[in-house]
């Protein structure tokens, strides 16, 4: 019997996974951050979608306390912490009260003028912190168009392999992200031989489980978690559609200008990467054909 695939990079059927697995989208955000819903809408989403929820806000917690109340769906208490570099990263906790402790005595008091302000904690403290509790640190998009990921030339090669070895492993597909770099992002999770995850990134309702995580385990925190640290969990998904890609990083600049305005500059760059990723491909598209036509002509 073939043995299941790790990473899959395609739509989920989320009626079939969902009737035979465990299944979580572990990348979300709500207005709380950048996101553009209220808990009560993402919460209504997933119990229609049937799915586990992670809210996954930028330094803050206030969305995850929110979703945590909703007892009839799987919810994974988490945060995206961004560094003083400027990278991010994930940590999930097996239950509210560690990450409201975590919060409180090491995210609050080095918080910056907005939510969406960097840390004044660089990587390595961050991850020192987190390691103290019972929790699950990653990597999320590794590889990106912008500095918010770990692999980016703003971080020396040697510090990164040190980070990635302090971590428990790294975000393999981002729905948010280019399958490009998804695709540098699993080379880089099945190298490190680390924990595998995925997620939407979603800052919208439409976006939520398009990349997921799934494992066959009870429905619960602990025997999900414990599944993912264990590498007995799959993921699956592929990247949101180009023009709900642009849709969505419109509402994350709007979010970006009310939370912290500093960090709309760093989202245009981002829409300007898509499109010129796009743009290169319908040019090499053309010209490929060109040859074609010229070499048949």
């Amino acid at each position: 019997m073939e043995a299941p695939r790790r990473v899959l990079f395609e739509k989920p059927d989320l009626s079939e996974l969902t009737a035979n697995y465990t299944v979580v989208d572990m990348h979300f955000h709500s207005r709380y951050s950048d996101g553009l819903n209220r808990v009560s809408s993402i919460a209504k989403r997933a119990r229609k979608l049937g799915i586990g929820i992670a809210i996954t806000d930028h330094n803050a917690i206030d969305g995850a306390i929110r979703l945590d109340t909703y007892s009839d769906i799987l919810t994974i208490p988490g945060i995206e912490l961004t560094s003083r570099e400027g990278a991010h990263l994930l940590v999930y906790f097996y239950n509210i009260d560690t990450l409201i402790q975590f919060y409180e005595s090491d995210v609050r008091p080095f918080m910056g003028k907005g939510v969406m302000a960097s840390l004044s904690l660089d990587m390595h403290g961050i991850i020192r912190r987190a390691r103290q509790y019972n929790s699950l640190i990653l990597f999320p998009h590794p590889h990106c168009a912008i500095y918010t990921g770990i692999c980016n030339p703003m971080i020396a090669m040697e510090h990164q392999e040190k980070l990635l070895n302090m971590v428990d492993g790294v975000e393999v597909i981002n729905a948010g992200n280019l399958k490009k770099w998804n695709l540098q992002c699993a080379v880089l999770g099945f190298n490190l031989g680390k924990c595998m995850t995925g997620g939407s990134d979603g800052h919208n309702l439409f976006q939520m489980g398009k990349a997921v995580t799934y494992a066959d385990c009870p429905p619960n925190r602990k025997a999900f978690l414990d599944s993912v640290k264990n590498h007995r969990n799959q993921v699956i998904g592929r990247e949101t559609a180009f023009l709900q890609k642009v849709t969505s990083n419109g509402f994350k600049i709007k979010s970006s200008i009310t939370n912290s305005p500093h960090v709309m500059g760093k989202n245009m760059r981002f829409s300007y990467s898509i499109l010129n990723s796009r743009s290169k491909q319908v040019r090499d598209t053309l010209q490929r054909k060109i040859k074609i036509f010229r070499r048949v002509g």
